[in-house]
């Protein structure tokens, strides 16, 4: 099959899986360069086949010399289609790891089930004892609980409608668009599917299996962002998630304090990801925030941002943290600076001058690379077999 790109506004429908190796290749490449530290050894990763948790999984293993569990929820590849993303990256991870001396294993299937705690529990039991750094890195639309209600999440704000510029993906021009306030049985879904009542579940059961080690520590990742953001993220129903999530934190604190955890927020950049592309209002942010960094050699990417989370952020239980005890990743983008050139450039820019006051074509970039595609010596007319 020759597997092209097949997009859909903030979505692509197919993946190529050399050029997904070559994307886990070049994280892998990125963060050889740096010699190994001491650190955490046996890790799980909540989601780590793409984005933040991938790159989590490529960085403990390269930085640490990690062994890595994944648990992920992809699609392997049919007659007819091409498997998810994760899916190559994964198996790409996995090939390289393995070659160069590594532990490294994954689950596939729902993360928030308990019949997937209980798989993982005992791999964790067969293969690795007891992990010392699980880090919850779930981005998922929906979620199935154990009464079997499902919950949606829903990219709304909370107390009114708010309208402000956006990037039209279909045709990279700038455009007004409205985000509705969502009611009160929509927040609490959203709290329910991207708070922090799973990530407590997965603590509470890998504890009470005696698999999560003493002085472990966890890490769930979130995201803050400018004022001009606000309404729909750090006001919005996301962030009365994340907010969930942050006290999550502090309960878990609480209550392993005997055992010794320590469960940190850690507060990342704003990056183009498949959750990120969704939101409108922030791909236009997203650009012109590449621009002002790039221009200022600021700009990371998710790989840059775990291997400073690894080798400056965190050693062992000690973390540099806010006053609220969150880790901030995203202090380059925050500061004072960066934020003042992007609202400039935010205050004018329209359709004429977009591409000159935002990185469009990085911002594209990021996305094609995600699903292995625009990667330069990838031959892409390949016949390429799918099973």
């Amino acid at each position: 099959m020759i597997i092209q790109p097949k997009v859909r506004e903030f979505i692509c429908t197919t993946a190529h899986p050399k050029g997904c190796e070559e994307h886990v290749k070049r994280q892998i490449d990125y963060v050889k360069k740096n010699e190994k530290i001491e650190g955490f050894q046996r890790v799980l990763v909540i989601g780590g086949s793409t984005g933040y948790g991938l790159a989590t999984r490529i960085a403990a293993t390269y930085t640490y010399g990690a062994k890595t569990l994944s648990i992920m929820f992809e699609k392997p590849p049919t007659e007819k289609r091409t498997a998810t993303p994760g899916w190559y990256n994964t198996v790409a991870f996995e090939k390289m790891a393995k070659k160069d001396g590594y532990y490294a294993a994954s689950l596939n299937g729902d993360a928030f089930s308990k019949e997937m705690k209980d798989k993982t529990i005992a791999k964790i039991k067969e293969e690795l004892g007891q992990v010392d750094l699980v880090v919850y890195s779930l981005a998922a639309p929906r979620r199935t609980t154990a009464d079997g209600t499902t919950y949606k999440s829903t990219l709304k704000t909370v107390k009114e409608s708010f309208t402000n510029k956006s990037l039209d993906l279909r045709d990279n021009t700038v455009s007004m668009a409205t985000i509705p306030p969502a009611n009160h049985e929509e927040i609490q879904s959203t709290i329910k599917v991207m708070g922090g009542e799973d990530w407590k579940d997965w603590i509470d059961a890998l504890v009470q299996a005696d698999v999560l080690g003493d002085h472990a520590v966890t890490l769930a990742y979130s995201y803050i962002g400018p004022k001009l953001t606000y309404p729909v993220y750090y006001e919005g129903t996301i962030g009365l998630a994340k907010e969930h999530l942050y006290q999550s934190s502090k309960e878990l604190n609480e209550q392993y304090q005997e055992k010794g955890l320590k469960a940190y927020i850690s507060v990342n950049k704003a990056l183009v990801t498949q959750a990120s592309a969704a939101i409108p209002i922030v791909p236009l942010y997203m650009a012109v925030l590449y621009r002002t960094m790039k221009d200022e050699g600021l700009h990371e990417g998710c790989i840059e941002q775990m291997v400073r989370l690894f080798r400056e952020k965190l050693q062992d239980q000690v973390a540099q943290v806010d006053e609220l005890g969150m880790i901030r990743l995203d202090d380059y983008e925050m500061r004072a600076d960066i934020q003042e050139k992007v609202m400039e450039s935010w205050d004018r820019i329209h359709s004429d001058n977009v591409k000159e006051l935002a990185d469009i074509d990085g911002y594209w970039e990021d996305f094609y690379h995600m699903f292995g595609f625009h990667f330069d010596h990838i031959d892409y007319e390949e016949d390429i077999p799918l099973v």
